[in-house]
């Protein structure tokens, strides 16, 4: 199990878990919630890595939110910076899934020298994600009404925990690429409770100017992109673009996944976490 701890910052107080030896990696979501149980994404990391589970500000047991604009990403990293400082690193690594992954990039624009390293996956560096025929976020792509329904009954506070588990099931039987690997995963523990009020304001309002194409040109943090080949939520063009644009990044794609390679090729994804001790390979 991972430790829980709580931490003062001068940007408030802050939930967050900790496993693992090594150096300073932390990991967060812009719209989740986690526990002691853990995470898919996070956990491989504690082989090699100390991990730091964070509850971003509205999450968990974090200092709650006052204003919808302490959620925008650049706010987010402030605060991520404010627990850095308040244990006393003077760098960590930083990891990111799929919105995580955005989270990532924009550290790495904002607070390159806290970084030792950035670890982008299954993600995107600007909106254009959406507007990909592939992804279902997009209106063109066939589950994209479905999607939009599930988002909006668990951002619905009457929405019973039954049908938020039905609800998420459902989303993310459409990110793996069969049942019997969603079913698999699901044995495994994991925590990450969507975060209605996060997740409404980041597809109504943080994502409409996501754009960091232009930024990161001039990013020099050693950057880890990974993404699986069959991606439905950010397709993998856009993961082949962050690594062309970024001047210090190495990019492995898993052939077999969707959006969670570190489920469907638990292995393969051993082996890219080890790699990520190791200078890019560009």
């Amino acid at each position: 199990m991972w430790q829980q701890q709580m931490i003062t910052t001068q940007r408030g107080q802050f939930e967050y878990f900790v496993k693992g030896e090594g150096e300073p990696l932390a990991i967060t979501h812009f719209y989740s919630a986690f526990n002691e149980i853990g995470n898919w994404f996070a956990e491989p990391f504690t082989a090699h890595y100390q991990v730091f589970l964070i509850n971003v500000r509205g999450a968990g047991n974090s200092v709650p939110l006052d204003n919808d604009e302490q959620m925008a990403l650049t706010e987010v990293i402030k605060d991520l910076e404010a627990v850095r400082q308040a244990l006393g690193f003077m760098s960590w690594g930083f990891a990111g899934h799929s919105t995580g992954g955005m989270l990532a990039l924009q550290y790495a624009i904002e607070a390159p020298d806290a970084l030792t390293k950035c670890i982008c996956g299954s993600s995107a560096a600007s909106k254009a994600y959406a507007s990909h025929p592939a992804s279902i976020y997009c209106p063109e792509n066939p589950h994209f009404t479905r999607i939009i329904e599930i988002m909006e009954e668990l951002n619905d506070p009457q929405t019973t925990r039954e049908e938020r588990v039905s609800l998420s099931f459902e989303w993310t039987l459409l990110s793996f690429t069969t049942r019997d690997n969603v079913e698999r995963a699901l044995k495994i523990p994991n925590s990450g409770r969507t975060v209605g009020r996060a997740l409404d304001y980041f597809r109504k309002v943080a994502v409409k100017t996501f754009d960091l194409r232009a930024q990161l040109p001039q990013t020099i943090v050693p950057t880890y992109v990974f993404c699986g080949r069959q991606d439905a939520q950010c397709p993998v063009e856009f993961s082949y673009e962050i690594a062309e644009l970024l001047p210090n990044a190495s990019l492995t794609i898993f052939e077999e996944s969707n959006h969670f390679p570190f489920m469907e090729e638990q292995e393969a994804f051993s082996h890219f976490v080890e790699a990520t001790l190791r200078a890019p390979q560009l």
